[in-house]
């Protein structure tokens, strides 16, 4: 089972393929789309739908698995993100990619076994996990491998319960 994993944003939009065979998770591709910050906004959402409908194209995973939109107080940081997931949503939907969301915390929880992660031991997790050994960057890179991560395991617990 492949699994795309998303952590949106309009600066540096993280992907990670991981893919599951038996009980062995294995990295598959994995990196950032950036856009630079003097790029008009709608070509920096175009860039990350072309891009992300180009990985979806060439490897055909199984599900994405994408962060869901959270914030605290910073509704300027909120907005960006929130349009750089649509445009993520809309790339999967066109390729009839299913779509499996989870709260930051879900993900932290699936990969590290506490909601309340930091970020160093979601990278070492990922790290671990997938038997990496250079130091994942940027973060939004490990963030979207353990998204990636988090929808292996729900898919596979699904298709067990459903026995597939």
């Amino acid at each position: 089972m492949l699994v795309l994993g998303i952590d949106p944003g309009t600066a540096i939009c993280g992907y990670g393929l991981v893919d599951m065979t038996g009980n062995r998770l294995r990295p598959v591709f994995y990196g950032s789309i950036l856009t630079d910050k003097d790029m008009l906004p709608e070509m920096r959402l175009k860039k990350i739908y072309d891009d992300l409908t180009e990985i979806i194209e060439h490897f055909h995973p199984d599900y994405m698995s994408i962060e869901k939109l959270f914030f605290n107080r910073n509704v300027t940081t909120a907005i960006p993100v929130g349009q750089a997931r649509g445009v993520a949503l809309l790339a999967a939907a066109n390729q009839g990619l299913p779509v499996m969301e989870f709260t930051p915390m879900q993900i932290k929880l699936s990969v590290v076994g506490t909601g309340s992660a930091t970020k160093e031991q979601v990278i070492y997790m990922v790290m671990h996990l997938l038997n990496i050994r250079e130091k994942i960057k940027p973060d939004d890179t490990a963030d979207a491998l353990a998204a990636a991560i988090c929808g292996v395991n729900t898919a596979s617990t699904r298709r067990w319960q459903e026995g597939r």
